[in-house]
């Protein structure tokens, strides 16, 4: 598997109102994504994404997604080492796909192929 890091950061929220408010003011910068259902930010190299959907996909905290070149062996090679699929791969639009594990303490990881 070949990773290039954690790129993305996605936070469920329960109040995007809020949310956009409050991480607008300590990115210091406007939403390069503004939608009902999804707002993100990209500072520094990093993207960080603003979910109001999370919670009831299951999401109880803060997701880092690492970016890799090929989802879909990166995947597999994480359930072979023990992880838990949460999510299999999902294309969350222009093509970019996702998918999220949990490992065994219960923390959750996701993946991320950019389109």
């Amino acid at each position: 598997m070949t990773t290039s890091g954690i790129g993305t950061i996605v936070i469920p929220v329960s109040d995007l109102t809020a949310a956009k408010a409050l991480y607008g003011a300590l990115l210091g910068v406007a939403p390069d994504v503004d939608q009902p259902y999804y707002v993100g930010y990209t500072v520094g190299g990093q993207h960080v994404g603003l979910d109001p959907n999370g919670r009831a996909q299951g999401l109880t905290g803060p997701v880092m997604y690492w970016h890799v070149d090929d989802i879909k062996p990166a995947l597999a090679a994480l359930l072979v080492a023990g992880a838990e699929e949460v999510q299999g791969v999902k294309d969350v639009g222009g093509g970019k796909l996702i998918a999220t594990v949990r490992d065994k303490d219960g923390a959750t990881l996701g993946l991320l192929q950019p389109a």
